[in-house]
């Protein structure tokens, strides 16, 4: 059975994206997957990287928890909303302070090169925008995809990622979001 970890970054829980991850969670139990999450949002952190990598922080224990989860997991689904070209302020410190050298990966001695934990895994992004998605792709360039994709996840070792861009939401009719809820269940369905 299929471990996923579905991680929903956006800090409204009314949200179009909780409702994303529901659906997505929906179709995996279909599946007979085996299911955590986390919700940025309920989690307990100061999300200040503070020191950089110069001096430690130590983890709260909601983000070691997290750290288990992620580990855990096969795959990994990520929901959260593009903001100003990139992820939610909660979400990008929650990473921060979660994807730590010796945990995520560790620079190699005297190298440019380093050593990615996170191999053998795939993940899922689902994110939404309040612009047509050809128009960000296009005319932006996918600034947080390529950012969450090569920049993170790639760079910690997950090699296959494939990304989902809904939008426009903000004035989306309820055909639209009843559509997309469906499509994103059968990707859980799918576990892809």
């Amino acid at each position: 059975m299929k471990k996923i970890l579905i991680i929903n970054g956006h800090p409204d829980k009314e949200s179009f994206n909780f409702g994303l991850a529901e659906s997505y969670k929906t179709g995996a139990q279909k599946s007979n997957a085996i299911i955590k999450e986390i919700n940025i949002r309920e989690l307990c952190f100061n999300p200040n990287l503070q020191f950089g990598y110069r001096k430690r922080t130590e983890l709260e224990p909601d983000l070691l928890n997290a750290q288990t989860k992620l580990k855990w997991a096969d795959h990994l689904v990520w929901v959260y909303p593009v903001w100003w070209g990139s992820v939610p302020a909660i979400m990008k410190g929650f990473l921060d302070r979660i994807l730590l050298p010796g945990f995520a990966f560790n620079k190699k001695e005297n190298s440019l090169w380093w050593d990615k934990y996170f191999t053998g895994k795939t993940a899922r992004i689902i994110c939404t925008l309040d612009q047509p998605a050809w128009y960000y792709k296009w005319f932006y360039g996918n600034p947080s995809h390529n950012a969450m994709k090569k920049l993170t996840l790639n760079f910690i070792g997950v090699k296959k990622v494939r990304t989902t861009t809904i939008g426009p939401i903000q004035l989306s009719k309820k055909e639209f979001r009843a559509k997309w809820l469906k499509k994103v269940e059968k990707m859980g369905l799918l576990n892809n």
